[in-house]
């Protein structure tokens, strides 16, 4: 999403290089193009003034430190202000209470239900016994839509079709949770317009009876800086505790993030970044502020990846490529452990300079080509992934046919698989030297 916003930063600090001091003169210009590159990603010109303004007062008169551009101290005053700008730190759901009430309030269309599903997946995997409310009683469709996910989670949905008044839904929602052990209700609510002041009312009254702990905005990204009207009006109408930004995977130019929390003073609490349940995380304004100025985020990257891949199963593979015996069935393992994190545009924006080397990289060939890998290999017998070198002319015209791919494709990534166990098998031996001689070497260094 902020594509736009860090390659414009990006040529504004090229312009810092080489300079002895930073100065009123010499960063005048660059900051004139922060300034603008703000403006063009939709960020509240108020909120784009004042970020200037104290960005050059942090910025002037500083001395370089040795062997630090000039550009390196202004890229971290910058990423200190974005952090302050955006948080300026994660702030966590309010779970007190028995059970613990959610609304999960916004415009219509902002993903309100799909957030509704993967916060109660969030929950669910901290331990937590979720149960979802079908407390749009305006759109069936989004009743079917909330009954779908919670099948998908196996969470309970109460659903009451025909029902249109949403506080005695809400009564009968908190007597199911109690009798059923469920810990936190989640009420997924209609979707309205910032003026439509009755459906607003009617939130006031589910609000009031339920007191719930946490009332989250759904905004979505691409709103811009109608999200802060947006929020403005329901923080006043509700008193939000915080927001959720929706599409933040998608080609918005991010201002909401940006003006959110500076113009209503509550904190972005969860970002969704893709259509699937998982696609969800806490909102890490250091970690966000990061991956605008081009520098990445491993740290959400590591996280992803643990809580993606099995560590037994990795273990026992990585036992498996030491010894020589990796397999196509293990490669196939892999593969469909990768596609766990997302998609490969997802993983290398997460890196550092990954901004830039999406530039140059066709990542939708390199995506299809591990689609056409898996659908290879699913295309071969279990003895035939074991034991690829039983696949003569026959078997292998087969499973082109049977992947929707050519023999030549097929040969392709045999071969490339065939170099890649050899590698393995000269690291294990590699390793088992290096082994060895682990045992001799104290003896050495003591002569």
């Amino acid at each position: 999403m902020f594509e736009s916003l860090s390659s414009r930063l990006q040529n504004a600090f090229r312009n810092l290089r080489g300079l002895g001091k930073i100065s009123e003169e010499n960063v005048g210009d660059a900051l004139r193009e922060v300034r603008m590159a703000l403006l063009e990603a939709d960020v509240n010109f108020k909120v784009a003034r004042d970020f200037i303004e104290s960005v050059k007062a942090k910025s002037i008169g500083q001395e370089v430190i040795q062997s630090i551009q000039p550009g390196q101290q202004i890229i971290k005053i910058i990423h200190d202000e974005l952090v302050a700008l955006l948080g300026p730190e994660n702030v966590g759901l309010d779970l007190s209470g028995n059970p613990t009430c959610i609304l999960m309030v916004g415009l219509h269309g902002s993903g309100k239900t799909t957030s509704s599903g993967k916060l109660a997946r969030l929950l669910q995997r901290q331990g937590r016994a979720p149960l979802l409310v079908a407390a749009d009683v305006y759109r069936p469709a989004a009743m079917d839509q909330l009954e779908i996910l919670g099948r998908q989670l196996n969470v309970p949905v109460l659903v009451k079709r025909g029902e249109t008044d949403v506080l005695k839904i809400a009564r009968e929602a908190l007597d199911f949770a109690q009798a059923n052990h469920r810990n936190i209700v989640i009420f997924d609510t209609a979707g309205r317009l910032q003026i439509d002041e009755p459906l607003v009312q009617e939130l006031v009254r589910l609000r009031d009876q339920v007191k719930p702990k946490e009332i989250l905005l759904v905004l979505d990204a691409a709103t811009g800086q109608e999200a802060v009207n947006v929020a403005t009006h329901f923080d006043k109408a509700l008193n939000i505790t915080g927001s959720i930004l929706t599409k933040l995977d998608g080609d918005a130019r991010g201002g909401a993030a940006l003006s959110l929390k500076a113009v209503t003073g509550k904190p972005i609490k969860f970002a969704g970044v893709g259509e699937k349940l998982e696609d969800f995380e806490a909102f890490h304004p250091e970690r966000m502020a990061s991956r605008i100025l081009g520098m990445g985020d491993v740290v959400t990257l590591v996280e992803k990846a643990a809580e993606a891949v099995d560590l037994d199963e990795a273990k026992r593979l990585e036992e498996k490529m030491r010894k020589g015996q990796f397999t196509l069935e293990d490669f196939l393992e892999q593969l469909r452990q990768m596609k766990k994190l997302g998609s490969l545009e997802s993983i290398v924006s997460m890196l550092p300079g990954g901004a830039e080397a999406l530039k140059n990289a066709d990542l939708a060939k390199q995506e299809k080509e591990f689609r056409q890998m898996e659908a290879m290999i699913c295309s071969m017998t279990p003895e035939e992934r074991r034991n690829p070198q039983i696949l003569n002319a026959k078997r292998r015209q087969r499973i082109a046919k049977g992947s929707g791919t050519t023999v030549a494709q097929l040969n392709t990534m045999l071969n490339r698989f065939g170099q890649m166990q050899q590698m393995m098998k000269k690291m294990g031996k590699f390793s088992k030297m290096m082994a060895r001689m682990g045992g001799g070497l104290p003896k050495m260094l003591r002569r």
